[in-house]
């Protein structure tokens, strides 16, 4: 059996299809996602991003009109299993856009850490990830969140099941 790396590239047409299919899970079939207002994209292995903007629904403390640190650790988590997502479609490169989405049936965070640095404070936010290991099993994930002046609002790492 050849190995996954050592074989053709999906087709340009077919890349735009997997990403247009993750475009839509990221940002609507996970409900909260969508209310959050999560956008995320590029769609590159080693640089996965993930936009949103502060609205009245995300704040955390009425009194300084913060974000709520759920919806960071929610930004941290979604951006990581991004990253993994990113990860795996380029280890699989061969494959199509329906045997990529069919290989994350069990996939899951497993472990999450969240270190809140500053205040969520900001008209937008964007959170960024890098794959540390990509295991068979098990994929190890380190992500930053940043407010619209550059500030690191929170840091955090996670372990994802991918198997």
């Amino acid at each position: 059996m050849d190995s996954p790396l050592s074989v053709t590239r999906r087709s340009q047409e077919e890349q735009v299809r997997l990403e247009i299919m993750f475009t839509d899970i990221f940002e609507h079939r996970f409900s909260f996602n969508e209310v959050i207002g999560f956008k995320v994209g590029p769609f590159e292995p080693g640089s996965p991003r993930l936009r949103f903007d502060m609205k009245q629904d995300l704040i955390g403390s009425y009194i300084h009109n913060r974000l709520h640190g759920g919806v960071i650790a929610t930004a941290l988590d979604t951006i990581g299993g991004f990253a993994v997502v990113l990860a795996i479609s380029e280890k699989y490169a061969n494959e199509t856009a329906e045997q990529i989405i069919t290989r994350f049936g069990r996939f899951g965070t497993i472990d999450l850490r969240v270190d809140y640095l500053h205040q969520g404070v900001g008209r937008n936010f964007e959170a960024s990830a890098k794959v540390i290991r990509l295991g068979g099993r098990i994929a190890s994930v380190q992500m930053e969140l940043r407010n619209d002046s550059d500030l690191l609002i929170a840091v955090g790492t996670a372990a994802y099941i991918i198997s």
